[in-house]
């Protein structure tokens, strides 16, 4: 029987402005085998997601770069093949940060078990994953979201601003979504029920915004950076808040943007109008977990919360994909199918 062979994507090298194909490296080897105290697992979905950029990088950051030569961090949903641990089983689906490979070895630490009866599996890396977590936890806790008030969401098609929305929505806000395409802004307002959304590409996008927001704005859920918030920032109400999960338009930038320092009219606008500008990782919320998943997966079962996946066909395109996220091509929480969905 010829041996089982584990493909791997590493970091080649550390990209200099966006990443390209010779940043990484697809390699094989034997598929390894789990000693004492460790489980094989065998991926399934694994997740593509904007973080992943910093990780590539060797800048000082709130979690330690992949070296190079390393295999590429990513979290996955995965089927323990071999368990030499008494919590999993053979069979048991599972996710954990195994990374961008066909098998991974684990201890069992961060490990935990997914209930395929909840919502397909792959879900675990979406709208009930570490994204809806960020929309759930960001949301409440800082943007503090009341009846009647303004909502503006950026990337609001994608695997956080989605969710944001809607939980906006069902805590009776007036949500106006910001996208990239006119076909992601239809799905905005039409699926999941938004107030309006713009096209953050359109050359009046700033006038747009201001006309779609005539009571100003209350929350500014913050993920992309850039151009939009340059927009958003004059129609800041006082006390307004302003969760930040993510800088996507900014992580292949090796330099600062020409033009006007923007700094003194931000903290102008933070000190005059009490702006609460937040940025946060979702793990500061960590205790939330259990409650977050309760609660969207019943706002799911309810109709209440839809959600959009996008999936990629293959570990050897996973590169090619992640490229395309950072550039907005995705439309919805991006995955890749890395092997069969035992479950389906």
């Amino acid at each position: 029987m010829p041996e089982l062979v584990n493909r791997q994507v590493l970091l080649a090298a550390r990209p200099e402005g966006a990443p390209k194909d010779s940043d990484f490296n697809l390699v094989e080897s034997p598929v390894p085998r789990p000693g004492d105290g460790q489980v094989l697992c065998r991926n399934i979905h694994l997740s593509l997601d904007p973080y992943m950029r910093g990780r590539m990088s060797a800048a000082k950051s709130y979690a330690k770069p992949v070296e190079i030569g390393q295999v590429m961090e990513g979290g996955a949903i995965s089927q323990v093949a071999t368990s030499n641990l008494a919590d999993f089983r053979p069979g048991d689906i599972v996710f954990g940060y195994t990374g961008w490979q066909d098998y991974a070895l684990s201890d069992g630490r961060g490990l935990r078990k997914v209930d395929p009866a909840l919502a397909p599996i792959s879900t675990a890396l979406g709208v009930l994953g570490m994204p809806g977590m960020t929309a759930y936890t960001g949301l409440l806790n800082i943007g503090q979201p009341k009846e009647g008030e303004t909502l503006v969401v950026a990337a609001a098609s994608g695997a956080v601003g989605s969710v944001v929305g809607q939980i906006g929505k069902i805590k009776g806000c007036r949500v106006v979504g910001v996208a990239g395409s006119p076909e992601k802004c239809r799905f905005v307002v039409e699926e999941l029920g938004f107030d309006a959304c713009l096209n953050h590409r359109d050359a009046d996008f700033a006038e747009q915004l201001e006309m779609a927001c005539t009571e100003g704005i209350d929350i500014y859920y913050e993920n992309v950076g850039g151009a939009v918030f340059e927009a958003v920032l004059p129609l800041f109400n006082s006390f307004a808040r302003m969760p930040v999960c993510g800088l996507i338009a900014q992580y292949n930038v090796t330099e600062l943007p020409p033009g006007p320092n923007q700094v003194p009219l931000l903290m102008r606008a933070v000190l005059t109008k009490r702006l609460n500008v937040r940025g946060f990782i979702v793990w500061d919320f960590a205790e939330q977990e259990a409650e977050f998943v309760d609660r969207v997966s019943g706002w799911i079962r309810e109709g209440r919360i839809k959600y959009r996946e996008d999936f990629v066909d293959g570990l050897e395109n996973a590169p090619k994909a992640f490229q395309g996220l950072l550039q907005g091509h995705n439309f919805g929480k991006l995955v890749v199918r890395v092997s069969p969905d035992p479950t389906q």
